[in-house]
């Protein structure tokens, strides 16, 4: 199931990003709304990680756009170090169950 990640910070999508990847996880990330759009609109995301930099106003318009675009679970996320064991700790998990459910 791809994932994207959605984050303000660079450095901290693209730890996600190797965290995810690391464990066999199909994901992208990307630091603007408007990457994030153009992605969502493919329809070939499942999963949308929204990190905890991103303020309300864009938090509630990727997320009616996840919704029209057959995301089939939105995680708020605000990471906590160490980045990897959050990962794998609160996002992949539920990454596998919304793959399960299928």
């Amino acid at each position: 199931m791809r994932t994207l990640v959605l984050g303000r910070t660079p450095a901290r999508v693209a730890a996600v990003l190797a965290t995810l990847r690391e464990d066999g996880f199909d994901a992208e990330g990307v630091s603007t709304d408007e990457e994030a759009r153009k992605l969502l609109e493919t329809e070939e995301f499942g999963v949308l990680i929204i990190g905890g930099g991103v303020g309300p106003d864009s938090r509630a318009t990727i997320k009616e756009l996840a919704a029209r675009h057959r995301v089939r679970r939105v995680i708020d996320g605000a990471l906590a170090a160490p980045f990897d064991a959050y990962v794998r700790r609160e996002f992949e998990p539920l990454i596998r169950e919304t793959a399960a459910a299928g």
